[in-house]
């Protein structure tokens, strides 16, 4: 009982931050929201029992691009730019409106050949589903399904993702820290040449 109210509670919160997401036009404020978007859906992740993909959206959703966004917002905006930003945004954009139209009218239309929901007999539990939730606990002892298909079953490919995140992470500080160079100056006599 106590779960359905805390699922309704979190559910609600990220609705909200979502509406006021698209409504709002500062920058930096969006992605304030953003992150605590994140942090509620890692705590919607965490109630539902999958504490791994909790901790990789408080990680990369709510850190990692929070960080990353604010640096970008940092680089390349100036107080006046973002102003005059929220001032010229006031203009009636019906192509992108139309582009978001067809291209959800698109996705529906995909939609129509999935199997339903919860399907048996749909291709994708007929691979290696039912071995992984008939032998996860015996083969590897941890009884979360999910986090013993990533540790065990899949480890070297989740090790491989890890990697490629640490990577691109070390490549975008660099990438920052480059940027931040102080000119050096010329050394001048006493008589004021160089």
């Amino acid at each position: 009982m106590i779960d359905n109210v805390v699922d309704i509670i979190l559910l609600s919160l990220i609705a909200i931050h979502a509406i006021a997401i698209i409504r709002l036009k500062s920058i930096f404020t969006v992605i304030m929201l953003f992150a605590g978007f994140s942090f509620l859906s890692a705590g919607l992740f965490v109630v539902m029992d999958a504490a791994d993909v909790a901790f990789t959206e408080a990680a990369v959703g709510a850190g990692i691009s929070t960080v990353l966004m604010l640096a970008t917002l940092g680089l390349t905006y100036s107080p006046k730019d973002i102003n005059k930003e929220e001032k010229r945004a006031t203009h009636n954009p019906w192509l992108p409106f139309m582009v978001v139209l067809v291209t959800g009218a698109l996705l529906i239309y995909g939609t129509w050949d999935i199997p339903a929901f919860g399907d048996l007999a749909a291709p994708a539990n007929q691979h290696v589903a039912p071995y992984y939730l008939g032998n996860s606990l015996s083969d590897t002892g941890v009884p979360n399904v999910v986090t013993s298909i990533l540790a065990s079953y899949r480890g070297f490919d989740t090790l491989g993702e890890v990697t490629v995140i640490f990577t691109a992470g070390i490549a975008v500080l660099l990438l920052i820290g480059g940027r931040r160079r102080k000119p050096q100056l010329e050394k001048r006599d006493d008589n004021g040449e160089a």
